[in-house]
């Protein structure tokens, strides 16, 4: 497959692939960790998206022109960038992996959750700026949450913390992960 990788094909160095979580899950199933089956829409598929429907140039135009700290244009730059995203197709090719991807864990609820390149950073954390989407079920469903966490690269609280940091260059990749019914959860930052 071209555009999607299952966990246990990715691992730490598969950063610029399957962004900071997807390469943390790719090592919590390389440890045997209980990990959740699933598999990332690459960056690839992010970067071929943008480029068939030629948004990577007009995008690149909007935040250049956005002044950060001006709240009213930033808002309206994001949204500008957000709606561009959501309204196009993704090819054909992508969207046949995805839903290979999708047959393959048997069509359950999966949770759809942003995976960027630029997060979990030794200078920066982008912890929590991108989307996750819960119990989506569907083909349809599935498309659209991947676009809208595509999209969410473009938050503007993103747009703003990448300014603010330098980070010119960002991707995006997308974990699909069979939904856990769990009776306690948490978070853990080391």
């Amino acid at each position: 497959m071209e555009y999607i990788a299952w966990f246990e094909e990715i691992d730490k160095n598969s950063l610029s692939l399957a962004g900071g979580k997807g390469a943390n899950l790719g090592e919590m199933v390389k440890l045997g960790l209980p990990v959740p089956e699933g598999f990332v829409v690459t960056t690839k598929a992010y970067e071929k998206f943008l480029e068939v429907n030629r948004l990577k140039d007009l995008i690149q135009r909007l935040i250049r022109a956005c002044d950060v700290d001006n709240t009213q244009q930033l808002l309206k730059t994001s949204q500008q960038i957000k709606d561009l995203i959501v309204a196009q197709d993704v090819p054909k090719e992508i969207e046949k992996e995805i839903l290979e991807g999708y047959e393959r864990l048997g069509k359950p609820f999966v949770a759809v959750r942003s995976s960027a390149t630029a997060e979990d950073l030794p200078t920066a954390s982008f912890a929590g700026q991108q989307a996750t989407f819960l119990n989506v079920k569907g083909e349809k469903e599935l498309i659209k949450a991947v676009k809208k966490c595509w999209a969410s690269l473009f938050e503007p609280r993103a747009i703003f913390y990448r300014a603010k940091h330098g980070i010119e260059e960002a991707s995006i990749a997308v974990i699909v992960q069979k939904m856990v019914n769990s009776e306690a959860s948490g978070v853990m930052f080391t």
